[in-house]
């Protein structure tokens, strides 16, 4: 065949080496990408195993204070936390105690690893006794009464010294509820990182294990997105922009990363996306069956989740994958 029919440009000249195809990636994963969330717990010396989450624990304060320093070790630099009280109730008062699990796990966190950025998930779902993320009027969850309770426990947090509060409850108005509370008990400075695009996901059943929160009635579906709406999601990063959102969150990934696509070249706030429990958990059995390479396909998954355009990934494959970095 005659030289000329063959391209002059060959893609695979590129590939040639392992030196040569770092040189040229486009995507590239470090540590600093990653947020670890922590499931804490009432009690002392609690490590409690969740069982569908190999490798992920429910933690006492000492416990998780601990993780955190090896986080902190590998180069993580953050640490989003999730309360599990003792006691629980129908308005989820435990959730914006001062005293609350979350807040005293704040402050032993701060106090231990002072240049660790804690997040502070700011929900009540994981306080409530019916499991639904605010509080229950006629037997629906009642968005205007839930805002105060929420802004409550955001002021709570910032004041136990979390560096950023996280909404995840998908009430409409809750950023401009919480910028309005943060302000108002001096904690201006602290920046919302909004779940601005939350899916009603089949794929958080183990979080609901991990967490407790499992909903006693009915399912998040009057509150939480349909995964059929794209547009919608626009709408609401659009909305919780106005309100005064810093950074904004997609949640789940993997089903969604044309959403993150669009959110990153919507806005140009940092976009953080969440790799929830349903995703770790697939790949976990997975790889514990021997069906595929457990720690290609995770270093695979971060991957396409930075290059779908996530600034940062909440995933519970932090560790394992710093220690890879």
């Amino acid at each position: 065949m005659h030289p000329m029919a063959f391209p002059l440009h060959r893609p695979r000249r590129l590939r040639r080496s392992a030196i040569l195809r770092d040189m040229v990636r486009e995507t590239t994963l470090a540590p600093s990408d990653f947020i670890y969330p922590l499931f804490v717990v009432e009690g002392r010396d609690v490590r409690r195993p969740v069982t569908s989450m190999p490798g992920i624990f429910n933690l006492s304060v000492e416990h998780a204070v601990a993780e955190a320093k090896q986080a902190k070790a590998l180069g993580v630099p953050s640490v989003i936390l999730f309360g599990i009280p003792g006691h629980k109730d129908a308005r989820g008062t435990q959730g914006y105690a001062r005293d609350g699990i979350v807040q005293r796990a704040i402050r032993a966190v701060k106090e231990a690893v002072p240049d660790m950025q804690v997040i502070a998930d700011v929900c009540l779902c994981e306080y409530t006794d019916h499991g639904h993320c605010g509080v229950l009027e006629g037997g629906h969850v009642a968005n205007d009464a839930t805002l105060p309770l929420l802004a409550q426990m955001a002021v709570t947090c910032a004041q136990a010294g979390a560096d950023i509060i996280a909404p995840s409850d998908m009430m409409d108005g809750r950023v401009l509820a919480l910028r309005k509370a943060l302000d108002e008990a001096n904690q201006g400075e602290t920046p919302i990182l909004s779940y601005a695009v939350k899916y009603a996901s089949g794929f958080y059943g183990p979080f609901r294990e991990a967490a407790q929160s499992t909903p006693q009635f009915g399912d998040r579906r009057g509150y939480q997105m349909d995964p059929g709406n794209a547009r919608e999601a626009l709408h609401e990063l659009a909305q919780d922009l106005a309100e005064g959102a810093d950074m904004v969150m997609v949640k789940p990934a993997l089903s969604y990363l044309d959403i993150i696509h669009r959110v990153k070249e919507r806005c140009d706030v940092p976009v953080a996306a969440y790799n929830v429990s349903g995703e770790y958990a697939m790949l976990k059995a997975a790889a514990q069956n021997g069906w595929v390479d457990g720690e290609r396909v995770m270093m695979e998954v971060l991957t396409s989740i930075k290059r779908a355009g996530a600034d940062l990934i909440v995933t519970y494959h932090a560790l394992e994958a710093a220690k890879l970095l």
